[in-house]
């Protein structure tokens, strides 16, 4: 959808309070072909958002941050666009993911995760028609996860 010759057109923004691991995600996607903004601050994630947001195709969204719960983060970035398509990375249990597809959450990836599989879901959280949601398995994420 967003390519042009190959080259991928998205821009992603990731938000997640360790610097090393914003680090990785922005060389893995740039890898990719994405255009990647990182945050390790909600409040400045959910400033940038408001600003530029409609660059924005997709946000990642580590659970556990400071100062605001990713819940939270969530709820703004919907207020701002309720269409925004959010993919939580966590290493919390399933359950907080399950909640959170519930109110539109587009994908969940555990941590650790591989590369491939975060390509996959931030292309099917960009791919996915607006307004769609894909719930998965009630109670069982098992087969997401990377042991």
């Amino acid at each position: 959808m967003n390519r042009r010759g190959g080259i991928n057109q998205t821009s992603i923004l990731a938000i997640d309070d360790e610097e090393g691991f914003l680090s990785f995600l922005r060389m893995a996607l740039e890898s990719e072909g994405y255009t990647v903004h990182v945050a390790s601050d909600p409040c400045e994630a959910l400033k940038f958002y408001a600003e530029r947001g409609r660059e924005v195709g997709m946000v990642l969204l580590d659970f556990v941050l400071p100062k605001m719960s990713a819940d939270t983060v969530f709820d703004e970035l919907q207020l701002l666009n309720p269409d925004v398509r959010v993919v939580l990375l966590t290493a919390c249990d399933d359950f907080v993911a399950e909640r959170m597809f519930k109110r539109g959450l587009r994908g969940y990836l555990q941590k650790p995760f591989d590369l491939q599989d975060l390509a996959q879901r931030v292309r099917h959280a960009i791919d996915s028609p607006v307004g769609s949601v894909t719930l998965p398995p009630a109670r069982d994420l098992s087969a997401d996860m990377i042991e």
